[in-house]
C-alpha cells in the first residue's frame, strides 16, 4: 500500500478497475438483447421499445452507482451512495412496473380487437 493512501482508496482502485471490465461486458449484453429482441414476434412494438428502454436505462444506471461507488472517500460515504441508489432504484422500477403492466394490457386489448367474437360455450 503506497503511504497516504487508505485501505478503503486501494479497494476503490480495485472496484474502478472491475466497473470497468463489467461495463464493457453489459454492454455486449445489451447489444445482445436487442438484436434477440428485434427478432421476437413484437419487434416493432411498444412493448419491446419499452422493455429494450428500460434494459438501457437500468444497466446505466447500475454503472453509474459503480462509477460513484468506487470513488467513495470512506464507509460513510459509500453507505451514502448506495442508500441513494437503492431508493432512485426502488422508486424506478416501481414506475417501470406501472408502465409496463399498462403497456402490455393495451397490446393484449389491441391484439384481441380483430379476433372474432364468441358466445358463451363456444370454443
Amino acid at each position: 500500500m503506497d503511504e497516504g493512501k487508505t485501505p478503503f482508496q486501494d479497494v476503490s482502485a480495485m472496484m474502478s478497475q472491475g466497473v470497468e471490465q463489467a461495463r464493457r461486458a453489459m454492454e455486449t449484453y445489451l447489444q445482445d438483447f436487442q438484436k434477440n429482441m428485434s427478432a421476437s414476434p413484437w419487434a416493432s412494438s411498444e412493448l419491446n421499445r419499452k422493455l429494450t428502454g428500460y434494459a438501457q436505462k437500468n444497466v446505466a444506471t447500475a454503472f453509474e452507482f459503480a462509477q460513484k461507488l468506487s470513488l467513495a472517500k470512506d464507509i460513510q460515504d459509500a453507505v451514502r451512495i448506495q442508500t441513494e441508489f437503492f431508493q432512485t432504484q426502488l422508486k424506478s422500477l416501481t414506475e417501470q412496473a406501472k408502465d409496463f403492466s399498462e403497456t402490455a394490457t393495451k397490446t393484449v386489448e389491441g391484439s384481441f380487437k380483430g379476433a372474432p367474437k364468441t358466445t358463451a360455450g363456444q370454443l
